[in-house]
């Protein structure tokens, strides 16, 4: 077969910034014998599509991104290149192949299903569909936060049948294989007093025709486990940190395989998952990058922020948490670090060059995902500002994870240190300032992250700051050389809801095989 004609396209719904095209598409992941292809991919965000129609026109450089690219990320040109006149043909078709649309709507939905009807007459049913509808509605923290809006009306909520469009997708093009994401929260939710997760699970089972596609858990522990042989909701639970990536991300995955080629298909290329030799943590990804200290929300300056942590550090120093003998040991040389940091050089807060590293303990594998010797700065690398009074939060909290190697709650911190919270004491905020521990997996990096940096907190005191877009891009296992565009908060919201690309490559690689063998079965 030839090269081009071993080229699978891929169809990406709900894309996000693109972490499950990435993880089957990017060049680094091509085989011999198969690879994918975006055809076409969708997302209502704008700032996420920029993002995501970069990173196509990027794609269409077999040989390597180009030097402009590279001399634009380390700060050698200013000002993002004019792509539509450096490389008209790359860039051309990568407007082709994504389009910003609110899926759900007439216009939208007559574009895509024009397009699907075309991959399809060019391709039939070799393709793979891949999506995540959106999830505010069924996550455990977005039902608490949509309840606690006036007026919120669960069942008014068009977002709770979203994944209805991705079933009539399904139903359109037929594909090989589809993959659909969600949050572990659809398995409890409901819509209009019934569960959500078996009608959806029914409406892929169905689309197309009764039992066109077989359904299949990726966990190595469901043993080849399909819906059709049983209903086990929790078996189409993925966690994330089982598979090497660096973070508590528990999310279902739902591999759909077309029944016309599930049922000769042998038993051992089913999908699995292969579980990772070890867990990967915090400092394995983000430990070795440079250091930068906290912007201030007011008059920021070096000077400034050095008088700021100073009184921090007599705030915190004052009020030594009661610990054991050899966790307060530890505190106290958390503090004297600080101290000498502060005292021994100036901090940044962005553009350093070097220090693009990664830590020796970080997996191979993963290292190389990740890494780009190309790059001399990293992008998404500036930290947010911070007021005054959150410094010694930040600082007295990774200072006790330092010590214990718990994040703190409400209880430990002392009442100069309390916010104003009517709830504070409550229970509500037991966690309110969430240091992400270093030898541990991060929690789940969520969109939230863009308007409250307490659930992310640096482990390093020293640096006194919440996580940059760039640390949690690596927590969420993205290339240093994948560039988000808009302003900072909405780059952190596209991290927030994304799936980690290192998790989707896996994926992948387990869905070629599959593809592989339709092609032997078709041309025998």
């Amino acid at each position: 077969m030839k090269r081009e004609e071993a080229t699978v396209p891929v169809v990406d719904l709900f894309a996000g910034p693109g972490g499950l095209a990435e993880g089957f598409c990017a060049p680094r992941v091509q085989s011999e014998t198969l690879n994918f292809r975006v055809a076409l991919t969708v997302e209502v965000d704008r700032f996420a599509f920029e993002t995501l129609r970069l990173r196509a026109f990027l794609r269409k450089f077999a040989n390597g991104f180009p030097n402009e690219y590279y001399n634009y990320l380390n700060g050698i040109t200013e000002g993002i290149p004019e792509w539509s006149s450096l490389f008209p043909k790359q860039w051309n078709e990568a407007c082709q192949e994504t389009l910003c649309l609110k899926i759900g709507t007439h216009h939208a939905n007559t574009l895509i299903r024009d397009k699907i009807q075309a991959i399809r007459a060019i391709h039939g049913g070799r393709t793979v569909l891949l999506g995540g509808p959106p999830c505010q509605s069924y996550s455990l923290i977005g039902r608490v936060r949509n309840a606690a809006n006036a007026g919120y009306e669960a069942d008014k909520d068009k977002r709770q049948s979203l994944y209805r469009e991705f079933v009539a997708v399904l139903r359109t093009l037929q594909p090989a294989v589809a993959v659909m994401e969600n949050v572990k929260g659809i398995l409890s939710a409901q819509y209009r007093g019934r569960p959500v997760f078996p009608q959806l699970m029914d409406s892929l089972r169905h689309a197309g025709g009764r039992h066109r596609y077989t359904l299949v858990a990726l966990d190595p522990s469901a043993a080849g486990f399909t819906s059709n042989r049983g209903h086990d909701s929790r078996q189409f639970v993925v966690r994330s940190e089982s598979f090497g990536v660096p973070q508590k991300r528990h999310r279902i995955f739902v591999v759909c395989i077309r029944n016309d080629l599930a049922e000769a298909l042998p038993q051992n290329l089913f999908p699995r998952l292969v579980r990772a030799n070890r867990v990967v943590n915090v400092h394995d990804v983000i430990g070795e990058m440079p250091r930068l200290r906290s912007k201030l929300s007011k008059s920021d300056n070096f000077a400034t922020w050095k008088k700021c942590l100073y009184d921090a550090l007599i705030t915190v120093e004052s009020h030594v948490p009661s610990l054991s003998r050899e966790c307060r040991s530890k505190f106290n040389e958390s503090l004297a670090n600080t101290r000498n940091s502060i005292e021994n050089g100036e901090l940044p807060y962005r553009d350093v060059c070097g220090g693009v590293r990664i830590a020796k303990s970080c997996p191979a594998n993963l290292r190389r995902w990740i890494q780009d010797p190309h790059i001399m700065k990293l992008p998404n690398n500036e930290t947010r500002g911070h007021i005054k009074e959150d410094l010694s939060r930040y600082l007295f909290a990774s200072s006790l994870a330092f010590a214990t190697g718990r994040t703190p709650k409400s209880i430990d911190f002392p009442q100069v240190l309390s916010p104003r919270h009517a709830n504070w004491n409550k229970g509500q905020f037991a966690d309110r300032f969430r240091v992400q521990l270093r030898w541990s997996p991060a929690t789940t990096i969520t969109s939230h992250i863009s308007k409250d940096g307490h659930y992310y907190i640096h482990p390093d005191p020293s640096q006194c700051r919440s996580l940059t877009v760039r640390e949690v891009a690596r927590i969420q296992t993205f290339p240093d050389n994948y560039f988000f565009q808009g302003p900072r908060t909405q780059q952190y919201i596209q991290v927030g809801n994304a799936v980690p690309p290192y998790l989707a490559y896996q994926i992948a690689n387990q869905i070629s095989p599959i593809l592989e063998y339709y092609d032997r079965i078709t041309s025998a």
